[in-house]
C-alpha cells in the first residue's frame, strides 16, 4: 500500500533560529498524536544538521530542498547528496519548478541528482508540473510525461524508492488552486504513465503528492481523491498550526 504523505517545503525562508523554533513547535504538536500520514519537513541546507536531531524520527522526517548533480569536488557553494545524508536527513526535493525555472535544471541534470540521492540512501521527492501557458494550451500531459524522463531511466526497484509530487506551477503562490477534479485527472494520468513504464503494481505503490496552494481549507477535499496521496506544502508549511491543519486532513 502506498503511503499518505504531507511534506513541507520551507523554500528560502526562516533563519536558523526561526527554523529550529518551528521544528520544535511542530514536534511538540505531534508528540501525543499518531498522524495518519508520513510527515516530512524540507528545510534550507544550513538548518538540516540542527533540525534533524530535534524532531522525533518516528513522527517527522527531515529533508533538503535540493542537492548537487556531482558527487564531490571543486563546486563552490554546492551541497552534495552525501553531505545531506550525513546530517541524518532522509529526503530531498528534486526538480522543483523554481529550480527548473530560475536555475535552468534540465532533465539530464535532474537524472544525475536523482541517482546520487538514491546512491546515498536519500528518498527523492521528485517534482513535475506545467506552467500556465502549457495548461492553457492543454499540454499538461505531455509536459509531465517529458519531465518523468529524469526518473524513467531508473530500474523498477529504484523507481519504487521515490515519491512524485505534481505541481501545477500556475497555482504556486498565486492563490489559484487546481480543483480537486483537475488534480485527480492529472494524478491519474501520471499513475497510468508510471504503469505503462513499470507495471501496475509499481504504479499503485507510488505516492503522488499535490503541490499547489494546498491549505487547511482545501486539503481534505484534495486528499479525498483516489490518486492524490498527500501534499507538498509551501507557504502553509511555515506556520506550525497551518501545517498541522493539513496533516489533520488525513485524520478525520
Amino acid at each position: 500500500m502506498r503511503k499518505n504523505i504531507v511534506a513541507g517545503n520551507w523554500k528560502m525562508n526562516k533563519t536558523l533560529q526561526e527554523g529550529i523554533a518551528l521544528a520544535k513547535e511542530l514536534n511538540e504538536m505531534l508528540a501525543n498524536e499518531k498522524p495518519n500520514c508520513d510527515v516530512i519537513i524540507c528545510t534550507p541546507f544550513i538548518h538540516l544538521a540542527s533540525v534533524t536531531p530535534l524532531v522525533d524520527p518516528a513522527k517527522i522526517g527531515v529533508g533538503a530542498e535540493n542537492c548537487a548533480d556531482k558527487e564531490s569536488g571543486a563546486y563552490t557553494g554546492e551541497v552534495s547528496a552525501a553531505m545531506v545524508a550525513s546530517t541524518g536527513a532522509k529526503y530531498v526535493i528534486l526538480g522543483h519548478s523554481e529550480r527548473r525555472a530560475y536555475y535552468h535544471e534540465t532533465v539530464e541534470i535532474l537524472e544525475e541528482k536523482v541517482k546520487l540521492a538514491l546512491a546515498h540512501g536519500l528518498t527523492p521527492i521528485f517534482c513535475i508540473g506545467e506552467v500556465l501557458e502549457e495548461r492553457e494550451a492543454n499540454k499538461q500531459n505531455e509536459v509531465v510525461a517529458a519531465q518523468l524522463a529524469s526518473v524513467f531511466s531508473l530500474s523498477a526497484e529504484d523507481f519504487s524508492k521515490i515519491i512524485l509530487a505534481y505541481e501545477p506551477v500556475w497555482a504556486i503562490g498565486t492563490g489559484k488552486t487546481a480543483t480537486p477534479e483537475q488534480a485527480q485527472e492529472i494524478h491519474a494520468f501520471i499513475r497510468s504513465t508510471v504503469a505503462g513504464k513499470y507495471g501496475q503494481e509499481v504504479a499503485d505503490n507510488c505516492s503522488i503528492l499535490y503541490g499547489g496552494s494546498c491549505k487547511p481549507s482545501n486539503a481534505k477535499e484534495l486528499f479525498a481523491k483516489p490518486d492524490v496521496d498527500g501534499g507538498l506544502i509551501g507557504g502553509a508549511a511555515l506556520k506550525a498550526a497551518d501545517f498541522k491543519g493539513i496533516i489533520d486532513a488525513f485524520n478525520n
